[in-house]
């Protein structure tokens, strides 16, 4: 199972080891969403992060659903379910989205690491506290893929 990250505040005023991370993960603005593996590199990152992002498993059936509607290929091209094939090696788009479920967006050859979303229909709480109280922020569990659903 992997994570989905979504990035949820800018970086003004933030440490220079906060934007690194965040540029490594490719989340180089708000409303950005990349799925990664859950190993524990990931886990010290997302951890350093965690004021700036929401995470959670992410469910297949979302990542699918991203896939078809805010999936670029690295040509800049939409995905279409002719070109899976040739994109990530998979038969279809159902098999390629529960392969970036396991393994991440990064090792899929053909396919940009990130997702650009909207921002959520009915808006954000609060950007500034945690998830558990009320707020945007940390980890969500399976009600990411919620989250994700309302920006796609």
């Amino acid at each position: 199972m992997g994570w989905m990250i979504v990035r949820v505040r800018g970086t003004i005023h933030a440490r220079h080891d906060v934007v690194d991370t965040l540029r490594l993960l490719h989340l180089t603005r708000a409303n950005h969403a990349t799925v990664v593996p859950e190993r524990p590199e990931f886990r010290g990152m997302i951890t350093r992060i965690q004021g700036y992002v929401t995470w959670g498993e992410a469910d297949p059936k979302t990542v699918g659903l991203l896939l078809e509607h805010r999936g670029v290929t690295d040509s800049g091209g939409a995905i279409t379910p002719e070109a899976v094939p040739a994109i990530g090696g998979a038969k279809d788009l159902k098999e390629l989205a529960a392969r970036i479920t396991k393994d991440g967006l990064q090792p899929v050859e053909g396919i940009r690491p990130l997702f650009r979303l909207t921002p959520p229909k009915g808006g954000w709480r609060s950007t500034k506290k945690p998830f558990a109280r009320g707020g945007a922020l940390g980890y969500r569990g399976p009600k990411i893929n919620e989250l994700v659903q309302r920006m796609v």
